[in-house]
């Protein structure tokens, strides 16, 4: 044999092997999976010093050990996180009080359902804002980009300037505080814990489920990600043993309604 062809066909099997390495690996268990998340929403998700924490945290933690998947979470900015999802770059989920809505799933793919929420008003106590019709002619604070923001639009319009849109929660409230605004509208999970964190600032939260109506928070994906077919059972495992019941009681000192979130696909 030449030696140029001998060294040639060595090459081959040089790559050839460490392809097949490469793929036993990712096989295995060894890839890291990393997940967006916005922690600014407690007690969904939210910095406790140097450290992400929060219902989502848990939960997420809770998943990826039934699924025997190794993750890394790293806290970014909600428009970033919505951004790189959708053009499927930087992370490969995001876990974040996020929505499965119709406009996100022509663009996403959502691991199955795992919370059901509502939007919630909070305004001032003594506000004749009593239901989310009120809001029509008052001038309200959302977080831009979220289902609240939607909302609004469309119980109003899309050009009302009263909406005043806001990089976070946080900020709206402190704005409802300086009474830049007359109220904000945001998830149940963030109204309710600030409410109860804060009774010197005389607020009050308001459902509306008739108005603003349920919604269901998925794990978020780029389209055709292979972690879908992963999660899904995990999720429909953790919900089922017990694990999400603990969780949900943790966070927020009440039963988990586990059987009607088993029912969504």
């Amino acid at each position: 044999m030449k030696k140029g062809l001998w060294f040639a066909l060595c090459a081959v099997l040089t790559v050839s092997l460490l392809a097949g390495c490469g793929a036993s690996n990712e096989g295995s268990g060894d890839k890291t999976y990393l997940f967006a998340t916005d922690a600014q929403y407690a007690p969904m998700e939210f910095m406790d010093k140097d450290k992400i924490t929060g219902f989502d945290a848990d939960f997420l933690e809770a998943v990826m050990k039934e699924a025997g998947l190794k993750y890394e979470l790293k806290n970014v900015g909600w428009d970033t996180l919505l951004v790189s999802l959708e053009k499927g770059i930087d992370y490969d989920a995001a876990i974040s009080s996020v929505t499965i809505s119709d406009d996100r799933l022509k663009t996403n793919d959502f691991s199955r359902p795992y919370f059901e929420s509502t939007n919630m008003i909070l305004t001032k106590e003594g506000s004749p804002i009593k239901s989310a019709l009120d809001l029509k002619d008052k001038k309200v604070g959302v977080q831009g980009l979220t289902t609240a923001d939607i909302l609004m639009m469309e119980l109003t319009s899309k050009d009302n300037a009263n909406i005043k849109k806001f990089d976070s929660n946080a900020v709206a409230i402190m704005e409802l505080e300086q009474g830049g605004v007359d109220a904000v509208v945001a998830d149940m999970a963030v109204v309710t814990e600030y409410v109860r964190n804060n009774p010197d600032k005389k607020f009050v939260s308001i459902i509306d489920v008739e108005n603003f109506g349920s919604e269901y928070y998925g794990i978020m994906l780029p389209k055709g990600s292979e972690l879908k077919v992963k999660l899904d059972p995990a999720i429909k495992t953790v919900l089922e043993n017990g694990t999400y019941a603990e969780l949900y009681k943790k966070w927020f000192n009440k039963d988990a309604d586990t059987a009607k979130l088993l029912e969504q696909q």
